[in-house]
């Protein structure tokens, strides 16, 4: 799963809650899942360029 967008990162999380609730046996996975998105969001914000 390296090189996903923050974008393609949310777009998992999200299945994995896609009936509302979870699956305990996957919680690892949605853990990994939500660093990842937190350091690519984060590194999305860091690479803008301030404005003129």
């Amino acid at each position: 799963m390296s090189g996903l967008s923050a974008a393609e990162l949310n777009a998992r999380i999200r299945e994995l809650w896609a009936d509302g609730q979870l699956p305990e046996e996957r919680r690892g996975e949605y853990e990994a899942l939500v660093l990842r998105w937190a350091a690519a969001a984060l590194d999305r914000v860091e690479n803008v360029e301030p404005a003129a």
